[in-house]
């Protein structure tokens, strides 16, 4: 369970057995949602965000977090996607300590 980002108690994580489409999940306690990249030609296009089977989903605080981590780190998301499943390559989890505007 590769994380990627913790922001003010947000985590932001691939699990390591994920699947195509690209995404990541928010979880905070035991709520949790998960965000899809749409990719055209090389470029993310949308992002749609959804909520996770069997968890309660994330709170509006918390769900406003989770959409500025990932609409500001999306290229690098889709970087640590490709590094983590196809390169094999290890991922550090960065702590973001400034508030996302």
């Amino acid at each position: 369970m590769p994380k990627l980002y913790e922001y003010f108690g947000l985590i932001v994580l691939f699990y390591s057995n994920e699947h195509q489409p690209i995404h990541v999940h928010g979880k905070f306690q035991n709520k949790e949602n998960k965000a899809e990249f749409i990719i055209v030609d090389g470029k993310i296009v949308d992002i749609k965000y959804s909520s996770v089977r069997g968890k309660d989903p994330l709170d509006n605080n918390e769900m406003n977090k989770f959409k500025a981590v990932v609409e500001n780190f999306k290229d690098d998301i889709v970087q640590k996607w490709i590094d983590f499943f196809l390169l094999n390559k290890e991922i550090k989890a960065e702590k973001i300590t400034q508030k996302i505007k």
